[in-house]
């Protein structure tokens, strides 16, 4: 089991919508971060399972006030709360202000983050929304600890552009020189796009054909419909079978293409529940 870290380079792609849909349909128990720094939205876009609205002082802000005596993995559990349709959230900060609480504790996190697939409590991956990186985001310290980080964009071609150069920035920092064992086990660093379903298939195939020629080291992993019925859903700002939107289906596309391709890495099992949305 593993980190998942979800990101983008500029703007507002849809990484929150991305993270979640993908914790909806995850196939294993998986355990919601917001870690944007900026402050977390699912406080005001979702509901909790009791039907009130979820705790913004229990999550990422409970961490920061408790975690400068060290985290253990199973302890993330003390600081979720399941929202409605069951999925386990850790609620993003209030506002950036709040960021200063978690200053030099981001590494710690990564580490739990990470170690939370062996723990013998609760076993989960974490797929940590983490918003928008640079090179001065505090969250890029989480990033060595991720199995998998996915890149967000849009498929305009600026948009294309950032993410290729992100991507190769990302590549360096992470892996730098690495070679043998290091290089084996080093983070990998894939592309989700944001595209309309009709074309996603012959974008995928040129933005993957661009990082390539680009010798990023990056890859499309694959594509999120841009569906804002399915987001309002998901959101529970509207009504209707969420299972069947054009958003939850390509997120299962998506996790399947995902967990087939690395899912033996990260095989340990869990105990709980999968994801939430049924199939």
């Amino acid at each position: 089991m593993a980190l998942i870290a979800i990101a983008a380079d500029k703007g507002s792609p849809g990484v929150t919508t991305t993270a979640v849909a993908l914790a909806a349909v995850w196939p294993r128990r998986v355990l919601l971060a917001e870690t944007d720094p900026s402050g977390g939205d699912l406080v005001y876009r979702s509901s909790a399972a009791h039907g009130g609205p979820l705790d913004p002082n229990t999550g990422m802000l409970s961490i920061a006030a408790t975690a400068r005596r060290g985290l253990a993995a199973e302890q993330l559990w003390d600081h979720a709360q399941p929202m409605s349709g069951g999925l386990d959230v850790l609620v993003g900060l209030g506002s950036s202000e709040h960021a200063a609480g978690l200053a030099g504790q981001w590494p710690m996190l990564g580490h739990s983050f990470a170690a939370l697939a062996d723990s013998p409590y609760g076993a989960a991956d974490v797929i940590a929304d983490c918003g928008r990186i640079g090179a001065d985001s505090p969250t890029a310290e989480l990033l060595p600890h991720a199995s998998l980080v996915l890149l967000v964009a849009r498929t305009e071609p600026e948009n294309l552009a950032r993410v290729r150069d992100r991507a190769a920035a990302l590549a360096n920092r992470l892996h730098g020189a690495q070679r043998g064992a290091a290089a084996l086990a080093r983070t990998l660093i894939g592309v989700v796009l944001v595209a309309d379903p009709g074309n996603s298939a012959r974008i995928t195939n040129q933005v993957n054909d661009m990082l390539v020629a680009s010798r990023t080291g990056a890859r499309v992993i694959g594509a999120i419909a841009h569906d804002p019925s399915g987001a309002d859903q998901l959101a529970g700002r509207k009504r209707g079978r969420l299972d069947k939107s054009l958003l939850i289906r390509s997120a299962r596309k998506v996790s399947g293409d995902i967990n087939q391709q690395f899912g033996v890495a990260w095989a340990a099992p869990a105990a709980g529940a999968a994801g939430t949305v049924g199939r």
